[in-house]
């Protein structure tokens, strides 16, 4: 029998998220690239740039994935917001820390790039359906595409809470 753990979720910063990405929004045309920008590690094959749409999931998750040949870009269209768990890119660990695993509600405003390695959970959301766009390898989903089970590992899976609800 499985064990459902909360885990809360808190807006998305730049310093709340550096230990597994960047946050990344909105700046003037024509500013000149720096540390604020996207620093994207997509050298170890075709950099695919797509649109995926995702139904109505939920806030429950007992799997978690990370690629360890790419940086990833997940962001909303339509200005939505959506939820997202994260663990830091441990490589040298073949599952994720438990006790280290973190939520964050991201507006749609920005988008995320995550560091190569951060293992993910979601995009989850409240809305029917979220068209996000999507910034990986060609090959992400068949190559690069590391999943942990947490039901079959640890018998638990996780429940994203935001401001305590239930």
């Amino acid at each position: 029998m499985a064990t459902t753990q909360k885990l809360p979720v808190e807006w998305v910063t730049t310093e709340n998220f550096q230990a597994y990405g960047q946050v990344i929004f909105p700046s003037q045309d024509g500013k000149a690239f720096d540390s604020e920008d996207a620093q994207l590690i997509l050298d170890q094959g075709t950099p695919r740039f797509y649109i995926m749409r995702l139904q109505k999931r939920g806030r429950k998750f007992h799997h978690i994935t990370r690629h360890v040949k790419c940086s990833q870009c997940l962001g909303s269209l339509a200005g939505k917001d959506w939820f997202i768990a994260v663990c830091p890119p441990e490589n040298h660990l073949k599952e994720p820390t438990i006790g280290k695993i973190s939520a964050f509600r991201i507006p749609g405003n920005c988008f995320i790039k995550l560091n190569v390695g951060t293992w993910h959970a979601g995009p989850y959301f409240d809305h029917d359906v979220v068209d996000f766009y999507n910034l990986e390898l060609s090959d992400t989903n068949i190559a690069d595409h590391f999943t942990h089970n947490f039901l079959q590992s640890h018998e638990i899976e996780f429940e994203l809470v935001v401001n305590g609800e239930v």
